[in-house]
């Protein structure tokens, strides 16, 4: 199959998916699709009115509607005055009808479908996002949903009325006069022919367009959250350029995209002119000789418009629909990402829980690069501390993943107070682990929204009582809000420190039976972390703790101190026991401790 049949294909290939997937609006689209059609009806209709009328005034009562029982020409003049008005009314209120019709389904399907990828978005796994930049799916949620929108705004009504046109009046005209339909139809092949090589040559230009828009907002997005960045290093002008160089890929890919599309109208012009011409040309004859009724020629000259200019349309319609279409699969394709971490819904962990962690011969390998880790046995107690200690890139945040399901095990399993982890429900087991990361993550609002983020409905003494158990009431309170005070973007407001203690206060205020801190006090300063440090004494009661860490210093009343190399457990035991040892545990405190 060739290239331009597949693109044809696949066009609508993607409008039959999205058929199927809004067959819950069934009814909305007949109604809107049946108001079109009966709009498109009424609109044609003064036409042959208007040769009625010259019927009335060339022949009076041996006129067509005579026939119906007015005799008088007056009476005919009458009853099709009333008959316009009856007309051009029906006309207006299917119109007004089926865009009511058309713009609410447009809307309400662009927001299903918007909430439908966002929702299926958060399900996927997390090898879905490194794989993929957020600037594309923001794309694909808002500008993609909003180019569909379009398309059903007004570009749908535009297809079916087209068609109507083209049944309705070759009916008329066939109806009149079988010689003059056939001479008036001669150029809709020819249109029809420009109207699909169009649509196979814009097709894939359509689908660069709508890369272009993604690679844009990612640019944007990138350069704007690294503003700091580049700003400390005067890299302005720099991104400016490649910035630039974004835009200009989607003006160009546009603009081929354009060049295509505007070459059609002109083309069908000429067409029209030639059915137009035959019409006006040989039905003139016809009517001089005697053969074709005045009347009748005067309709078939006003219908010959009617059939054939609407057509010139095509050019803005299959722009809409391959823009609409192109989107549409982006979107489909979102939706259809395969979820391989399956939620087992409805399974929850056995109350109250306990906090004991197991490893049973546990491996994992990321697919892209091949890292991860292999056969690792661990078991925390409930309400014990594990302190998991290496270097960078040697599978400790892989075990954290693994823990909170962003990711299944290939072989083994992990267990929560003996229960495997993959036959309990997402909401239940990350109900019952509190995650303090390295990359603190603070949404828009306030210290308030940021703090109750996993309990929403919590008091502001239990806000106080976790804030100053994570050492952060103090500053905190010293700000002119309080609680109340906006963090900005990511938190960009506060200082790496202060938003650390705030990542830490929120996930005590969920007072979860397992928190896990990667890394949670990279971020702060010595006096900050001895604080950190006194809280987690408190912290660890009743609770189970597993810490990932780089300062030997923050663990060393850990119950459990696991040294992880290359994606396995080399050593554990206490800090006594490692250091009696003398391994890679005992190497590495003396290189912190300065005794080398």
């Amino acid at each position: 199959m060739s290239s331009t049949s597949q693109n044809t294909t696949s066009s609508f290939a993607a409008l039959a998916r999205l058929l199927r997937y809004a067959r819950g609006y069934r009814r909305q689209i007949i109604a809107a699709a049946t108001c079109s059609v009966i709009n498109k009806l009424f609109d044609i209709a003064p036409e042959i009115l208007i040769g009625v009328a010259i019927d009335v005034v060339v022949n009076k009562e041996a006129s067509f509607v005579a026939g119906l029982g007015f005799e008088t020409a007056q009476e005919q003049i009458t009853i099709l005055a009333i008959l316009t008005f009856f007309i051009w009314a029906g006309e207006s209120l299917f119109e007004y009808l089926f865009q009511i019709l058309w713009r609410n389904l447009a809307q309400r399907l662009q927001s299903d479908l918007r909430q439908d990828a966002y929702e299926h978005a958060q399900r996927l796994d997390m090898s879905f996002f490194e794989a993929r930049s957020s600037g594309q799916l923001v794309a694909t949620m808002n500008d993609d949903v909003n180019q569909l929108e379009r398309f059903l705004d007004g570009g749908a009504n535009a297809m079916i009325q087209v068609v109507v046109t083209v049944i309705a009046v070759g009916a008329v005209f066939f109806v009149l006069s079988p010689l003059i339909a056939l001479l008036a139809f001669t150029p809709i092949p020819l249109i029809i022919w420009g109207a699909f090589y169009f649509q196979r040559k814009a097709g894939p230009l359509y689908a660069d367009v709508r890369e272009k828009v993604g690679d844009l907002s990612s640019r944007l997005a990138n350069n704007l959250g690294g503003i700091a960045t580049i700003k400390s290093f005067t890299a302005e002008t720099r991104e400016a350029r490649r910035l630039k160089e974004s835009s200009e890929a989607y003006v160009e890919a546009n603009r081929r995209a354009i060049r295509i599309s505007s070459a059609f109208i002109p083309i069908i012009r000429m067409a029209i002119l030639a059915g137009f011409l035959a019409t006006f040309t040989v039905g003139g004859m016809m009517a001089l000789s005697g053969d074709l009724n005045v009347g009748a020629y005067g309709v078939l000259v006003f219908l010959t418009q009617r059939l054939l200019w609407p057509l010139t349309g095509l050019a803005e319609v299959i722009d809409l629909f391959e823009r609409a279409m192109a989107s549409t699969r982006r979107i489909l394709d979102l939706l259809s990402e395969p979820v391989h971490v399956r939620d087992a819904a409805g399974k929850a962990l056995s109350e109250p829980v306990q906090g004991e962690v197991t490893l049973n011969k546990v491996s994992f390998h990321y697919p892209s690069s091949g890292a991860g880790i292999c056969d690792i046995d661990l078991h925390v107690p409930a309400g014990n501390t594990l302190a998991l200690v290496g270097a960078t890139g040697s599978g400790k945040s892989t075990l954290i993943k693994l823990l909170l399901r962003f990711y299944d095990p290939s072989h083994g399993d992990i267990r929560i107070d003996g229960q495997p982890i993959q036959g309990i429900s997402l909401k239940s087991l990350r109900k019952a682990i509190g995650l303090v990361s390295q990359d603190v993550y603070l949404f828009e609002g306030s210290i308030r929204d940021n703090l109750t983020y996993g309990k929403p409905d919590a008091s502001d003494s239990e806000i106080i009582d976790a804030a100053k158990t994570a050492e952060a009431w103090s500053f905190i309170e010293a700000l002119p809000d309080g609680l109340d005070t906006p963090v900005g973007e990511r938190g960009i407001r506060l200082s790496g420190g202060q938003r650390q203690r705030l990542s830490l206060a929120r996930a005590l205020l969920k007072n979860p039976p397992i928190l896990v801190l990667d890394e949670a006090t990279s971020a702060v300063d010595n006096e900050t972390e001895a604080a950190i440090q006194r809280s987690l004494k408190r912290i660890g009661h009743n609770r189970t703790v597993i810490m990932i860490a780089h300062r030997l210093s923050t663990i060393v009343d850990a119950d459990t101190i696991a040294v992880v190399d290359a994606g396995t457990v080399v050593e554990s035991g206490t800090h006594q026991q490692l250091l009696d040892h003398d391994g890679a545990y005992a190497a590495q405190w003396r290189v912190q401790t300065g005794q080398v």
